[in-house]
């Protein structure tokens, strides 16, 4: 028997997502992943409301072209109020914590039964606490996620939700292991998919029409900076050493001058800026590569890689949580040294090139398969909905801090809002 989100037919149910910015799928794998959320409502035949206090984009997907309604809302305004209690959505998907700490004050008071969901696309306490332990030159330790201030807000933001999308299976063990979070607040939810199947694999360049290696990532999020700089100062120069006329196509969303400046054709480092269309440029390289040396979350760069039949050089931290127990597209090297030889061994050896393919092919039909996670989902939304005042006298903690932010935060929007007029 199928479950549906909803039990009458009759009744359209209402999706509000507040967005921290518009979806933008050729500039972030987060916006992508809005989309695939998005698809998910809708096949459910929910009715879609994307709201954002941001600037509008050159680049943001036109939402009236895929069936979803546009508003922009405002910070610290009760327009929004009037707003959300007349729309009165059956869900609202937060898009990361952030906006659940402007706006989710302000829906569990005027729509009370709304069933409150986070999408944290990774988690950013993780993120930053790597980011400060390798500018500082040693390693990271699960304590130095305790003493980041970010990551109180985080958690008590998923402890004031009555659902997390988690992205990264190790995340979630983070979560239920140093914070202690309930698993029942939790769900892992990575990229969802489409199967990659021999018609699929047919469309794809073959190894002798495939050319150069490539980087490709968003300069807003700066462990793709760091990437850049990375392979510039240390792995670049091993590669050319072994390849003298290998060229290296950077590309990237937002590139400031300082990823500009980088740019020198002598010798093969090429700043190409923004993709036209990301899987063109993917699908046309021979390697992809990506020295993460700081991150969370699972990388849109490496399943986009997989999906187009490209080989990857990553780091441990490049590959977390997203092949499982199977072999890697590619090789996965922290070394500088190793992680050229690597990717050399790949551009020139077109049989390890091929078995690495089909292990990246295998990862996406076994791991991120759509098919693999729609119904499991529904039911929990199903669930939820169904026992939503049961789900939340069990979760006391997020009663706590959902009772002291209607009492804080609340009231400095309130003083904010005076300030204003």
């Amino acid at each position: 028997m199928q479950v549906k989100f909803y039990s009458n037919k009759n009744q359209v149910q209402q999706l509000l997502i507040i967005g921290l910015v518009w979806p933008e799928p050729n500039s972030s794998a987060a916006g992508g992943r809005m989309l695939q959320l998005i698809s998910l409502f809708k096949e459910q035949g929910y009715g879609i409301m994307f709201s954002s206090p941001a600037q509008d984009s050159d680049f943001m997907v036109d939402l009236k072209e895929i069936g979803v309604e546009k508003k922009s809302i405002t910070l610290n305004c009760p327009s929004f109020d009037v707003f959300v209690k007349a729309l009165n959505p059956t869900v609202v998907l937060f898009d990361r914590f952030m906006m659940e700490e402007q706006f989710g004050w302000r829906v569990a008071e005027n729509c009370p039964n709304a069933l409150r969901l986070l999408d944290t696309e990774d988690l950013h306490c993780l993120r930053l606490a790597r980011q400060k332990a390798f500018k500082e030159n040693r390693l990271f330790l699960t304590s130095d996620l305790i003493k980041e201030e970010i990551a109180k807000r985080e958690i008590a933001s998923i402890l004031r939700c009555d659902l997390s999308l988690m992205i990264s299976e190790i995340e979630v063990e983070l979560l239920t292991t140093t914070f202690k979070i309930d698993k029942a607040l939790l769900y892992y939810l990575p990229f969802l998919l489409e199967q990659i199947t021999v018609a699929t694999f047919e469309k794809l360049l073959p190894f002798e029409e495939r050319k150069d290696f490539v980087f490709i990532g968003n300069f807003l999020h700066e462990p793709n900076w760091n990437a850049v700089q990375y392979l510039k100062e240390s792995i670049w120069p091993l590669i050319r050493k072994q390849l003298p006329q290998a060229i290296l196509n950077i590309y990237g969303a937002y590139p400031s001058q300082k990823v500009l400046q980088l740019h020198q054709p002598k010798e093969g480092f090429l700043i190409k800026g923004r993709a036209p269309k990301a899987q063109e440029v993917v699908s046309s390289a021979r390697v992809v590569l990506a020295p993460l040396r700081f991150g969370a979350g699972v990388k849109g760069k490496l399943v986009e890689a997989m999906q187009c039949g490209t080989a990857s050089v990553t780091t441990a931290i490049g590959a977390e949580s997203m092949h499982g127990d199977l072999p890697w597209n590619g090789f996965i090297a922290d070394n500088p040294q190793v992680f050229a030889d690597e990717a050399v061994q790949l551009y020139n050896d077109k049989k390890r090139w091929l078995e690495v393919q089909l292990n990246g092919f295998a990862i996406v039909n076994q791991r991120y398969s759509k098919a693999l996670f729609v119904e499991d989902f529904k039911k929990q939304i199903f669930f939820l909905l169904a026992n939503l005042q049961q789900h939340r006298l069990n979760n006391f903690m997020g009663a706590i801090l959902q009772h002291h932010t209607l009492s804080s935060t609340k009231y400095m929007s309130r003083w904010i809002e005076a300030k204003n007029k």
